[in-house]
């Protein structure tokens, strides 16, 4: 069962949520060095949570080495790691509150067919009274969010379409769905701020909208550019992304730091990780993160 809902007075609660579908890449580890170093700047905790919900792409092995390269590169989590699969009562309890309130309704549209009506779902089952069973679960978009503000990227606008569609909270397959899943954990969890990539700015505003029908606030938002390896090619593991080296993370931690908008001086050309980290918790500002994004590294990475 979801907790009360808080205040965002409390203690600073922020969090990583990797998919183990592969191993970090340098595009995970800053999304995971932004997250952790806005934390830690602020005097607060920092949460680990796998996300693997999506069972097919996941990658057996990938959880565990994720969290040994995390240690490697210094990156400590307070509390225990929190895995998706294992919390799929809290999933089945909150989507049976929201059939209770004839929030959600089954689906049957398939991706051609949506493809064919303009690539945007119109909603077109909401009326039908269709069965659950074999068919996708839809929720009844009550709260659209066309506008919201980002603590790096400022005022961000959603294509109508987008912010006001019925999307989907549990797959035909019968998997939960991200957009649910995501919002459910955040709630359990306290997340007060989530800092991540910016290919993630358009789901935000559905989050934003399903925290409000749950009558829960929402954490604060911040999203980093990403790292791209040419302009529209992001790192990532569909792509190919290879593995940053855990063997020795002080290279990539520093590229990392140049990248996210901070100049470590040459001093800690020297340092060890955990050195470096402590001068970048002290030197951490997101005003200092560029707006960007999308921003291409070097070849060298």
């Amino acid at each position: 069962m979801l907790t009360p809902a808080l205040s965002h007075q409390g203690s600073y609660r922020g969090r990583f949520a990797p998919s183990p579908s592969g191993p970090l890449h340098f595009g995970s580890l800053i999304a995971a060095l932004a997250s952790y170093l806005s934390a830690k700047s602020q005097q607060g905790q920092w949460l680990v949570r796998i996300e693997d919900i999506d069972t097919p792409r996941v990658v057996k092995g990938a959880d565990s080495d994720i969290l040994h390269t995390l240690e490697a590169f210094g990156l400590h989590w307070d509390e225990t790691v929190v895995y998706q699969s294992q919390r799929h009562a809290l999933y089945e309890e909150s989507l049976a509150l929201l059939e209770q309130q004839s929030l959600v309704y089954a689906c049957q549209c398939t991706r051609k067919e949506i493809k064919l009506r303009g690539g945007f779902y119109d909603n077109h089952c909401r009326l039908l009274n269709l069965p659950f069973a074999g068919n996708a679960w839809r929720l009844q978009q009550n709260f659209p969010i066309e506008t919201f503000n980002d603590q790096i990227q400022g005022q961000v606008h959603i294509p109508k379409k987008i912010a006001h569609e019925d999307y989907i909270v549990k797959r035909r397959d019968g998997l939960f769905a991200y957009q649910l899943v995501v919002v459910l954990d955040d709630i359990e969890q306290h997340i007060t701020h989530v800092v991540r990539g910016a290919d993630l700015l358009e789901p935000t505003a559905r989050q934003l909208g399903l925290f409000q029908q749950l009558g829960h606030p929402a954490p604060h938002y911040a999203h980093v550019p990403l790292a791209v390896a040419k302009p529209g090619f992001k790192l990532s593991k569909q792509n190919h992304a290879p593995a940053i080296d855990k063997r020795n993370p002080k290279p990539a931690t520093l590229s990392a730091l140049h990248f996210l908008g901070f100049n470590p001086p040459s001093e800690l050309d020297d340092a060890n990780i955990e050195e470096i980290l402590m001068w970048a918790t002290q030197s951490f500002s997101l005003n200092t993160i560029p707006k960007v994004l999308e921003k291409p590294i070097n070849n060298g990475l």
